[in-house]
């Protein structure tokens, strides 16, 4: 008889506390504390991630056998408009990439993230003037390439840059050809042996897979391509169209897609036989792409149309580890109502101060104190304001300006208890950016006497001094960092809002990446080169909340809520967390809620074995 010894080349170890991080599925171990055996079992499931920048569907997608590093380009969006702008995953959220030269719905690739090859499609809200072009992406721009042949709308596509095949789709009728690419030319080859269009592709050039799609009616059929012919093999259990897909020929996976209503299954492929996975879809949706992104163990759709155009982000993992998604949720209110408060600290150590009640109403004095699950309240501020600028820690704060019915200069310490009065701003300013610590501070632009200004001054724990100008005259921005490396981001120019950001290292600003749009009275949480941008007015509220990691914004998991002018942490940084208090909501001009930010984590699935 056979032991699990022989089995699996291991003897069962007797342990007092569980693993913590992945070990071999089927592994089995004695926990000699609970008095049990236990083993860790593979999970296949979804969980969400940062929403794309642009909601799109029928977009082209490559990132061959990567979930980490995907392309979106092309598309049509909720607008509606077929665009050309180009976005890259890089596993927790979306950049902007090069646009693409021509603007195309129902078009489809193949490729990586930093080599991709984009083919056909068509402008237009019918299949009318069906594009031939094809062109490539480098990871930083589209360059035109030679034609397809026929134009077509709605096929597939598998392989890498220089050895690519695309297959079915509709030129006008519903397509069985074949192409392939060789890094310059695309040549007709055998066709399959089902016509179909919006069907599923994944593979190589010499090992691909075609599945499902559009014919008369909608098909289970799959095919296999071995480089030269395609041969009939297993079919799906459900008939679809519009599917996401990821994986290789013998190893794939297909979810969502449409049979007259959107679907949220999946169906896993092991190269003989397709299984309905237990992983479903959190948002039922089609035409997401065919976007062969990812393996058949760690995939990702994002985008299409569900009951309208989106850009929700999901990702695919069957792992004997347990996945759970970052995500912003509803956390312990504060004590006090307010908005346009000032707020510092970290996730588990922040005070937020000061504020206005409503518009026209009870500035605030009020000072709470955040201990990482309650709000306590301390000594009030000598100066009831808000529209100050802000700076330090929970124990070490710092408020300087601010309008309390006019604007004023003078500035206060905060020492975890009591606030003091020291030395004023050298002139009246209010809603300026404010970071750093209370003893190297800095005030940059805001709004002085009279209207927007660029000026900036040091603070260095006793006085305040002149320093090297705001690139422009702003206010309504936010801060974060320190006084030798932070950041500025967004606020009120004239004519109107702005989505620059500007670094700071001390003595000169310099223009760092830009936001994806324009926006004010934010949060930034973090330092300059890990920074959260949280909320804000758009010019209405919104949920959206940016990474920035000193080059390049990326997409977040967006608020539970639209806020803005909501107050919290400014020095703990995306990748630990973040709280935010207060501020104004579509439903209330002035709130106490508050909203945590925990980031994603990992766990072992550990079951527990019956034994007699």
């Amino acid at each position: 008889m056979s032991t699990y010894r022989k089995i699996h080349g291991r003897s069962i170890q007797a342990v007092t506390t569980d693993p913590s991080e992945s070990v071999a599925e089927g592994q089995v171990w004695y926990n000699t504390s609970s008095d049990t055996f236990k083993s860790v079992v593979s999970l296949e499931a979804f969980s969400s991630s940062a929403s794309m920048g642009t909601g799109r569907y029928q977009a082209m997608w490559a990132g061959e056998g990567t979930q980490n590093a995907t392309l979106s380009c092309s598309g049509r969006t909720a607008a509606p408009a077929i665009v050309t702008n180009t976005e890259e995953y890089n596993g927790s959220g979306w950049t902007v990439g090069g646009a693409c030269n021509n603007a195309e719905n129902s078009c489809a690739g193949f490729g990586t993230q930093t080599a991709a090859i984009k083919t056909g499609g068509y402008p237009g809200s019918d299949p009318e003037g069906l594009a031939t072009e094809s062109e490539s992406y480098n990871g930083t721009s589209w360059t035109a390439g030679n034609a397809i042949s026929p134009g077509r709308q709605g096929h597939a596509g598998a392989g890498v840059s220089t050895a690519g095949v695309i297959f079915g789709g509709n030129d006008g009728t519903v397509l069985n050809k074949t192409e392939e690419f060789n890094g310059t030319n695309f040549s007709n080859v055998n066709n399959m042996n089902t016509a179909r269009q919006n069907l599923s592709g994944v593979g190589i050039q010499t090992a691909a897979l075609a599945a499902g799609g559009g014919t008369t009616p909608v098909t289970t059929a799959a095919e296999v391509y071995d480089g030269t012919n395609w041969t009939t093999v297993g079919s799906m259990n459900t008939a679809r169209q519009g599917m996401g897909s990821f994986g290789t020929s013998t190893s794939a996976a297909v979810t969502g897609g449409t049979t007259g209503s959107n679907s949220t299954a999946t169906e896993t492929w092991d190269g003989t036989s397709w299984t309905t996975s237990p992983a479903t879809l959190a948002t039922a949706r089609a035409f997401y792409g065919d976007c062969g992104a990812g393996s058949s163990t760690a995939g990702i759709v994002a985008g299409g149309y569900s009951t309208a155009t989106i850009g929700n982000t999901e990702e695919y993992n069957k792992s004997s580890n347990v996945f759970t998604a970052a995500a912003w949720a509803s956390a312990t209110a504060s004590n006090t109502t307010r908005y346009l408060g000032h707020g510092v600290g970290t996730t588990t150590a922040c005070v937020v101060y000061g504020g206005i009640k409503n518009p026209g109403s009870t500035y605030r004095a009020q000072t709470e104190e955040w201990d990482g699950s309650t709000w306590a309240e301390q000594n009030d501020m000598g100066t009831a304001r808000f529209f100050g600028m802000y700076a330090g820690t929970q124990t070490a704060a710092l408020i300087g300006g601010g309008y309390t019915g006019t604007s004023v200069s003078n500035t206060e310490e905060y020492d975890g208890s009591s606030w003091s009065e020291v030395n004023n701003m050298p002139a009246v300013n209010r809603l300026q950016a404010g970071f750093g610590v209370q003893t190297a501070a800095v005030s940059a632009a805001g709004q002085g006497s009279p209207g927007k200004w660029a000026n900036v001054y040091h603070y260095d724990g006793t006085n305040w001094t002149s320093a090297t100008a705001y690139p422009t005259a702003v206010e309504q921005m936010a801060g974060c960092g320190t006084q030798t490396a932070g950041l500025v981001s967004g606020g009120g120019a004239d004519p109107g809002l702005v989505n620059t950001q500007f670094e700071y290292d001390g003595s000169s600003w310099t223009a760092g990446g830009n936001l994806p749009s324009v926006l004010s009275y934010q949060a930034n949480n973090g330092t300059q080169t890990s920074c959260q941008i949280i909320g804000g007015g758009s010019p209405s509220y919104v949920v959206n909340v940016t990474d920035y990691d000193g080059t390049a914004c990326a997409t977040s998991p967006s608020l539970d809520t639209a806020r803005g002018y909501g107050r919290g942490t400014t020095t703990s940084g995306a990748a630990t967390g973040a709280i935010l208090t207060s501020g104004s909501t579509p439903a209330t001009p002035s709130s106490n809620t508050s909203t945590q930010f925990t980031t994603a984590t990992t766990a072992v699935n550990v079951k527990t074995l019956t034994q007699s």
